[in-house]
């Protein structure tokens, strides 16, 4: 592993990250551990309005961290409202945070129990001009987190899973069009929501959170496909890539909300 990068080996994961970014230390790091009985249900939550155009996805990337699936973002095709947020967010990509065994993987944590993986929606606020300009304000981002537990395989995810073989190795991409990133989701739609940050470097406090509560299934089977990506590049000593995820961080007096009771 090239010393110089971030990663999750010991020699450059989580826990060296400060050094080179020192808002790791900072008021609003996410992931945070969701402690249900602090999370007060908030009345004014809206619920989310996800409108997401199949049409609208282009690539898939292993990026050297995670498996990522990229989407045209000049157009409000597929965008997110509601909830906690005001204004309309546009998705630019989603991609996965997993362990290397069914016990772990997931950044959020619920009451400290953890799950295998969790998958992140990233969208940015339109009322700035990019999305690069996006991660540098507040409020510039809004991530939907799911969590995946173990269950029947999931047919819905086995498109994304069976592209896996061709971007084994760091920085393979290939194309992935018409997908719709909705059908990952669960059937409700009921949400946890704080202000945090991205959880992977430059870790900007940006990012509006909204974790879903209800889980979506994934067979061991169909894990086991996640780790077989490579943190590595063709020609590399090989890495399997897993435990790409960050621990949940000090909540630092942040408050939790519920759109449920």
């Amino acid at each position: 592993i090239m010393s110089h990068g971030w990663g999750y080996d010991p020699e450059n994961g989580p826990d060296t990250w400060s050094a080179q970014f020192p808002v790791a230390d900072g008021p609003r790091q996410s992931p945070i551990d969701i402690v249900t009985a602090d999370a007060h249900y908030d009345e004014n939550l809206q619920p989310l309005e996800v409108k997401y155009d199949p049409g609208s996805s282009s690539g898939i990337v292993n990026n050297g961290h995670s498996v990522q699936v990229d989407f045209a973002d000049d157009t409000d095709s597929s965008t997110l409202t509601g909830g906690p947020i005001s204004g309309t967010y546009r998705l630019r990509q989603f991609h996965f945070h997993w362990g290397a065994s069914d016990d772990r993987g997931s950044e959020h944590t619920v009451d400290g129990a953890k799950f295998p993986a969790e998958l992140h929606l990233v969208h940015w606020n339109t009322k700035y001009p990019n999305f690069a300009q996006s991660t540098t304000q507040p409020d510039g981002l809004a991530v939907i987190g799911v969590f995946l537990q173990i269950g029947d395989a999931n047919p819905q995810l086995q498109k994304v899973l069976d592209a896996l073989e061709a971007i084994k190795t760091k920085d393979k991409q290939i194309a992935f069009l018409d997908f719709d990133p909705s059908v990952l989701l669960p059937s409700s739609l009921d949400y946890w929501t704080y202000d945090g940050s991205l959880t992977t470097p430059p870790l900007l406090e940006s990012v509006t959170w909204i974790v879903l509560k209800e889980p979506i299934n994934v067979s061991s089977d169909q894990m086991a496909m996640f780790r077989s990506l490579l943190f590595t590049q063709e020609g590399d000593e090989p890495s399997n890539m897993v435990d790409n995820y960050r621990p949940p961080q000090a909540l630092k007096g942040r408050s939790v909300r519920a759109s449920f009771k």
